[in-house]
């Protein structure tokens, strides 16, 4: 009799590595790998959580009920259109668990979000990586990868690592030009942050479209990384099917009342963009003045290219600021090992780093 053997798609599957939190030798370390608020949370979340922290006896509100509530309200959508998860990954893997059968491809973009191709692969999928155009989605090469085996498309907008975007008229382009049978997921995580006049987060496609879902998470503007809340929005039967199949309470009740608050709280919401924009865009300045070469970011983050030189590599840089207790991603595996990306941090973190790179440099 043979033993128990997994599904061969499991045996074979990668698993998600998220940004260290730990350097070797070093007691005090700046965390700027994650993409996690400078700010820390909504101070009404925080009270939220606090107060709903006396009631862990009872079972949480299996429907979310207040929380798709403050969703509808904020941003004038149905509530019955809105499924929410243990973070937005949870959504990600429901719809490959809904839409997917071994053999089927699922689409994603070079240098975009790893769990792309994890999730794909968990129920089977084949994952089908397309090539990028200057670190940034291209629509064609999308299309151009379709076949009748095609049953998903992640896009990452803003994308991570490289935080650059497409544009809303791209967006729709992409999605008239694909089957009805294909589920466009426009994964919106770092939406908030973005100014650009151009760009929409996905709302709007998805009220006129049977085939598209909006993914998005409460980690990044606020701040609620440790209560892993994300959430999408999607048609009607989309959005059923998702929550006929998610788990039972799967939002403990501490999250849901953090996560209203987080949405209710507008100044922290303000003051965390207005922190972001500006430090993003002196991390950006100082950089190129460095002669390094930062991709253009609209998110809570920057990618930094560095020069092809023998001694001044991404990987050297990196380990010189791990020695100093500063962590930044280093992401050889995507194909970026030439760069790093660097999580906007504080003020006195940003400008930590930015002399730290400047010592590594010899300037």
């Amino acid at each position: 009799m043979s033993g128990l053997e997994p599904r061969p798609w499991i045996k074979n599957l990668d698993v998600y590595v998220g940004g260290k939190s730990h350097a070797d030798g070093v007691q005090k370390v700046v965390k700027l790998s994650s993409n996690e608020s400078a700010l820390g949370s909504s101070p009404m979340a925080i009270q939220a959580y606090l107060d709903e922290a006396q009631k862990l006896h009872r079972y949480p509100d299996a429907s979310y009920h207040d929380l798709r509530a403050a969703l509808s309200e904020k941003y004038d959508i149905n509530p019955a259109q809105i499924v929410c998860g243990i973070g937005s990954d949870e959504i990600l893997k429901l719809a490959c668990r809904a839409y997917i059968a071994p053999g089927d491809e699922v689409i994603f973009s070079r240098h975009s979000f790893m769990m792309y191709p994890i999730a794909a692969a968990s129920f089977g999928g084949i994952p089908v990586e397309v090539d990028d155009t200057d670190y940034t989605t291209n629509v064609d090469n999308i299309l151009a990868a379709i076949t009748d085996r095609t049953r998903i498309i992640f896009l990452a907008n803003p994308n991570n690592p490289t935080g650059t975007y497409i544009c809303a008229t791209e967006v729709e382009r992409l999605w008239r030009n694909i089957p009805d049978s294909v589920l466009l997921v426009l994964d919106g995580a770092y939406a908030e942050f973005v100014a650009a006049d151009d760009f929409q987060a996905g709302i709007e496609l998805v009220k006129k479209a049977r085939n598209v879902l909006m993914t998005r998470t409460f980690s990044k503007l606020y701040g609620l990384a440790a209560l892993r809340l994300g959430w999408g929005y999607a048609c009607p039967e989309v959005a059923a099917i998702l929550d006929s199949i998610r788990d039972p309470f799967n939002l403990p009740s501490v999250t849901q009342a953090a996560g209203v608050a987080a949405l209710k709280d507008q100044e922290f919401e303000a003051r965390a963009k207005a922190h972001n924009l500006t430090w993003l865009n002196y991390l950006a300045t100082e950089l190129t003045a460095m002669g390094l070469e930062p991709i253009t970011s609209v998110a809570n983050f920057i990618l930094i290219r560095f020069p092809d030189l023998k001694d001044k590599t991404a990987e050297a840089a990196n380990d010189f600021l791990l020695a100093q207790g500063y962590i930044l991603r280093w992401l050889p595996g995507q194909g970026l090992g030439h760069c790093l990306r660097l999580t906007v941090g504080t003020e006195e973190q940003n400008r930590d780093v930015i002399g730290l790179l400047k010592e590594f440099l010899g300037q």
